[in-house]
């Protein structure tokens, strides 16, 4: 099938799916409110085959080392996937399917399939990397960029986290776990019961972000928009946490986003 836009409604949400430029929402509008930041690099974009910073752009697999382009000097970041085409396998009026098969700069062939699951209160987003070869290490995220400001007062982010990952002058994990400092933050936490925040404009709409994963990523050191970001790991998680793909058992993460009128 084509990697044309895809429109889902259940009531009144709306979701923009962009398979052709890189399998990321394009907007999620409630009540014709539009909550992403518009623009071809917003939206939501999945981040993988790894989330954040590559320190260097280089991680070890057993005894070889990889080098990935270094697209935010001198890391790399946020995978590949989001910038190729992916393909659409299936729509439904409130469902959507899509796979993008990895191929170079990522040294390891592989899959991966997005779903898109609408109702009128949530959008449920499923990602999984399989591999029918060699067995390698990867992560999966997602990256929302949520408008700040939806028209009234600007959003509040409410979470509590078990830990921060303390940051270093070059924007990675220093290894050492310390207590949730308050924000501006482009910073990792840990949420070993599963990634739960709220983002409340006061007054319009509140969203919750929930998974089953333990790592979010709060990026809100932007004007126009707040990130809010689970993932299987921490940045730098290919060398620090590796989870591996492999031929018997796939990497796989849900996200979830409810949300309710005020």
């Amino acid at each position: 099938m084509s990697n044309e836009d895809i429109t889902l409604t259940a009531g009144d949400a709306e979701v923009t799916v962009l398979p052709g430029n890189g399998g990321r929402v394009g907007g999620l509008r409630v009540a014709g409110t539009e909550l992403l930041r518009q623009g071809e690099r917003f939206g939501c974009f999945p981040m993988v085959p790894w989330c954040g910073r590559i320190r260097d752009g280089r991680f070890r697999d057993g005894g070889t080392v990889h080098q990935m382009p270094l697209n935010s000097p001198p890391h790399a970041i946020h995978g590949t996937a989001r910038d190729g085409a992916w393909k659409t396998a299936r729509v439904r009026a409130d469902e959507a399917v899509i796979t993008y098969d990895l191929v170079e700069p990522w040294p390891y062939p592989g899959r991966v399939t997005q779903q898109f699951a609408l109702t009128p209160d949530s959008l449920t987003l499923t990602m999984s990397v399989e591999t029918y070869d060699s067995s390698f290490p990867a992560q999966i995220g997602w990256h929302p960029w949520f408008n700040r400001n939806l028209g009234g007062e600007d959003v509040r982010v409410d979470f509590t986290p078990e830990w921060q990952e303390e940051r270093g002058d070059d924007h990675l994990p220093t290894g050492r776990r310390i207590d949730p400092r308050p924000g501006p933050w482009d910073d990792c936490f840990g949420m070993p019961g599963g990634v739960d925040v709220t983002l409340t404009w006061p007054g319009q709409l509140e969203l919750k972000v929930t998974s089953r994963e333990e790592w979010v990523v709060v990026y809100d050191e932007q004007e126009a928009a707040v990130c809010v970001e689970p993932q299987t790991g921490p940045p730098d998680g290919l060398n620090s946490l590796p989870r591996l793909v492999t031929p018997l058992e796939p990497l796989e993460a849900t996200a979830m986003w409810t949300w309710q009128r005020l």
